[in-house]
């Protein structure tokens, strides 16, 4: 199947890993106006971003059932009621109102990250392809537009309000484009019959630990970076936001580059090489003197952590069973993204106890779980 082709089967998911993208990547690179916004330290934004989470994972768990309510529309209603509830972080002003702004959006994002990602599944298994790596490099390029974007906006002296009202439209338009005739992701509900085929078994649990490290080494990255460029290296508001920006259009190239050769190579090692060089990137990250040293840093970051979580992803739906198939996705998505959204707020607190280069040793340090979780993923294939 050519490459146009290959668009077109997951343009749908593709335009919600865009939209998703756009608005974490303006969230990462307008967050030091939102800390000044709301007049808070490291220390207390990390704690203030920790409902973030909670609401991600009530929404995760539910996110199944709601998905089997909406039927076909799932992704691009999900999607549209996360665009709208990133317009809410931009306005506030006190703290305490912050962390409830944010727990719309990470409710939002938790049931369309569920939901995106069991579309995708189903999509690769249905048509015999290999499309994560292609939906996460979407979400890439749309979180390097995003924070480019939102760096020209920051440098125009534009207040949060506006730049993530922007970013918020924008998102929209990608989730209008993930309506389908029929998106609908078959095997959300728990089989009545019961048996041994609806059983998840551990293939969830180590593929969502994976991602887990995965996505939290991004977030060191994404959601720090900005402020580590900016406030430790004396970076600008433009360079700060090139600091996400370069993470994720990295990764982006990355991932389109390992849609091709993932299906060509040993994905356990993939998992591995790609921990390793990730590492190796953080660490570089965190010994930085200058932005440039810090951009070479997020880059070869990005280009480790870009196979991760896709590989992850795309692993647990291959060793599922079709009955089992949307809900394993479903719950490694889960486990993943307490990386995402608990990464964050942890950081912040080693940020503001040790500084903000320790958040990236931390990061670097977690990845060497990956070389002991993708052998025993490799043992669940061989059961």
């Amino acid at each position: 199947m050519s490459f146009f082709r290959t668009l077109a089967t997951a343009r749908a998911p593709l335009a919600a890993f865009a939209a998703m993208g756009v608005l974490w990547g303006t969230f990462a690179a307008v967050l030091p106006d939102l800390k000044d916004q709301v007049g808070v330290d490291e220390t207390r934004l990390g704690l203030i971003l920790l409902p973030t989470p909670l609401a991600a994972v009530v929404a995760m768990l539910a996110a199944p059932m709601i998905g089997a309510w909406l039927g076909r529309v799932a992704v691009p209603v999900a999607s549209l009621l996360m665009a709208a509830a990133f317009i809410l972080p931009g306005h506030v002003t006190v703290a305490w109102v912050f962390p409830l702004a944010m727990m719309c959006c990470g409710a939002a994002t938790g049931l369309t990250d569920v939901l995106m990602n069991a579309r995708v599944a189903a999509l690769e298994n249905e048509r015999g392809l290999h499309l994560m790596n292609l939906c996460h490099a979407a979400y890439s390029f749309g979180y390097a537009g995003g924070a480019v974007l939102t760096g020209v906006m920051r440098g125009a002296e534009w207040p949060p309000g506006w730049v993530m009202g922007t970013c918020a439209v924008l998102a929209g338009g990608f989730a209008f484009m993930a309506f389908e005739r029929d998106g609908t992701i078959h095997g959300l509900r728990r089989p009545k019959e019961g048996g041994g085929a609806g059983r998840l078994g551990l293939v969830p649990v180590i593929g969502g630990g994976i991602v887990l490290i995965a996505f939290l080494t991004e977030n060191a990255a994404e959601s720090w970076s900005a402020l580590h460029i900016e406030k430790t290296l004396g970076g600008s508001p433009e360079q700060g936001a090139m600091g996400p920006a370069a993470l994720a259009l990295t990764m982006g190239l990355s991932r389109l580059a390992g849609q091709g050769l993932v299906t060509r190579l040993n994905p356990f090692r993939v998992l591995v090489g790609g921990a390793v060089i990730a590492g190796i990137g953080a660490l570089g990250a965190a010994l930085a003197v200058t932005p440039a040293m810090a951009y070479a840093g997020f880059i070869v970051m990005g280009i480790g952590a870009s196979v991760i979580a896709p590989t992850a992803f795309s692993l647990v739906g291959r060793l599922a069973t079709r009955q089992a198939r949307a809900r394993a996705v479903a719950r490694a998505t889960l486990y993943g993204y307490f990386g995402y959204f608990v990464g964050p707020p942890a950081l912040g607190f080693i940020a503001g106890a040790f500084g903000l280069r320790f958040a990236f040793v931390f990061a670097a340090v977690m990845l060497l779980a990956v070389l002991v979780l993708a052998p025993l993923m490799a043992r669940q294939k061989a059961d």
